[in-house]
C-alpha cells in the first residue's frame, strides 16, 4: 500500500484545492479513536487530513483500500470500490459526501487519474461518535437511558425513509441476491475466509448455510418490487451520532440499490451480539433495543414484508460477527449461539423477533 508523506499530500491538496493550500497535520484515525474492543479486521486506514486554504482551515479523511481476500485481490476490485463510493456517497441522506477520487502512481504521487497504481476516495470529515461505543456502554452493565432508545428508534426511522425510495429493475434486484451470496465481501467470500476448522465450525457446516442461503435466493429472486435505496453496510461502526439523535453515516457499501433486509439486520445483529458476549443469552437491554428497532422500523415503513425475506441476510450478518477473522475474541460458546441462530433462521419461512432466543438454542 502506498506511503503516505507530507510532501506528497501537501502537493495534492494544492492541485486539488488552491496552489497556496497548507496541510498542518495529518494522522490515522484509528489510532485516535478506538475501533472497539471485539472487532479487528478492517478493509482500509483512514488517514484525517487537516489543511489551511485561504484563511479557512479545513478537514478530510483519505481512505485507501488494503489487498485481501474479501474480493480486493485486484488493483481492479479495489478502484471499483473507491470510483463507486465518490459516485454514490452524496446520494444518501444523511451521509458524508466524498469531496474527490484519484490514485496513487508508482512513486507515491497522488494525482487525478491516469497512471493509476492505486485509487483513494477522499471524504468530508464528520464530527462525532461512533454509535458501537454505546452498545459497549451497555454491554459494561451501565443502565439503558432514555437517549439510548431515541438513538434506536431514529435509526429504525432512517431506514424506513431511505428504503421509502424505490427503482423498477428486476434485473438489478437479481444481481443483488447473487452478490449477497458470491460477493468477495459477502456470504462465499466469509465462508471462505473461515479456517478449515474452528472447533465446532467445519467446512460441512459452512457449505451447509451456503446452500441454505442459496436456496433463499431461489425463493426471494422474483420480488423484485422490494429493490430499494439502500445503505448496504448499516452497522454502528458506520454511524456517528453528535448530541441527542443527531447523526451521519459512513461507508454505505456494494450497491445504492438493494434489499432493505439488508439493513436492517445489518444494525440488529449486533445487539444480538452484545448479548450474547455480556450475558451468554439474548436478555436485558438489547432485547429492548432490538425489538424497538424491529417494532419502529415495521410501523414506520412502507414495507410489512420484511421479516419474510431476513434469513439469508441475517446469514449473512451472522458469518461476520462469528468470524474469527473479524471478532478474533469472542468465546467458543458466543460463536455456537450465532451459529444456530444462523441456521434457524434459514429453517424459518419468517423471521419473528420475539423468538431471538429460540433461534439461537
Amino acid at each position: 500500500m502506498p506511503t503516505l508523506s507530507k510532501q506528497a499530500l501537501e502537493r495534492y491538496l494544492r492541485t486539488r484545492f488552491s496552489p497556496e493550500a497548507t496541510l498542518l497535520s495529518y494522522g490515522v484515525i484509528g489510532k485516535a479513536s478506538s475501533k472497539g474492543v471485539q472487532k479487528r479486521y478492517g478493509y482500509g486506514t483512514p488517514v484525517k487530513l487537516t489543511f489551511r486554504v485561504g484563511r479557512s482551515v479545513r478537514s478530510a479523511v483519505l481512505e485507501t483500500m488494503k489487498p485481501g481476500p474479501f474480493g480486493h485481490e485486484h488493483m481492479a476490485d479495489r478502484a471499483q470500490a473507491m470510483l463507486w463510493d465518490y459516485e454514490s456517497y452524496g446520494r444518501l441522506p444523511r451521509h458524508v459526501k466524498a469531496l474527490d477520487v484519484g490514485a496513487f502512481d508508482s512513486k507515491q504521487t497522488l494525482f487525478s487519474v491516469a497512471e493509476a497504481r492505486e485509487f483513494f476516495v477522499l471524504n468530508e470529515w464528520s464530527q462525532g461518535t461512533s454509535y458501537h461505543l454505546d452498545l459497549e456502554r451497555l454491554a459494561k452493565g451501565q443502565a439503558l437511558r432514555t437517549l439510548d432508545r431515541q438513538r434506536t428508534a431514529a435509526l429504525a426511522r432512517y431506514l424506513a425513509q431511505i428504503h421509502a425510495t424505490k427503482r423498477r429493475d428486476a434485473d438489478l434486484y437479481k444481481r443483488r441476491l447473487r452478490e449477497l451470496i458470491g460477493h468477495g465481501e459477502c456470504i462465499m467470500g466469509l465462508t471462505d475466509s473461515y479456517p478449515r476448522q474452528y472447533g465446532f465450525i467445519t467446512e460441512d457446516l459452512l457449505r451447509s448455510v451456503e446452500e441454505a442461503c442459496n436456496r433463499w435466493r431461489w425463493r426471494l429472486r422474483d420480488k423484485a418490487n422490494r429493490l430499494s435505496q439502500v445503505h448496504g453496510d448499516f452497522h454502528p461502526y458506520n454511524v456517528l451520532f453528535r448530541t441527542g439523535t443527531d447523526f451521519s453515516v459512513l461507508d454505505r457499501s456494494r450497491g445504492e440499490w438493494g434489499e432493505p433486509a439488508d439493513d436492517v439486520t445489518a444494525m440488529t445483529i449486533n445487539y444480538l451480539l452484545n448479548s450474547l458476549i455480556r450475558w451468554g443469552r439474548f436478555q436485558g437491554p438489547f432485547e429492548v433495543l432490538f425489538r424497538l428497532f424491529w417494532d419502529t422500523y415495521v410501523a414506520t415503513s412502507c414495507d410489512k414484508d420484511v421479516t419474510a425475506t431476513a434469513g439469508p441476510f441475517f446469514a449473512f450478518r451472522g458469518l461476520v460477527v462469528a468470524s474469527p477473522v473479524w471478532y478474533p475474541n469472542l468465546s467458543i460458546a458466543v460463536r455456537r449461539s450465532l451459529f444456530r441462530f444462523i441456521e434457524n433462521v434459514l429453517d424459518v419461512p419468517r423471521f419473528e423477533p420475539e423468538r431471538v432466543n429460540e433461534y439461537c438454542e
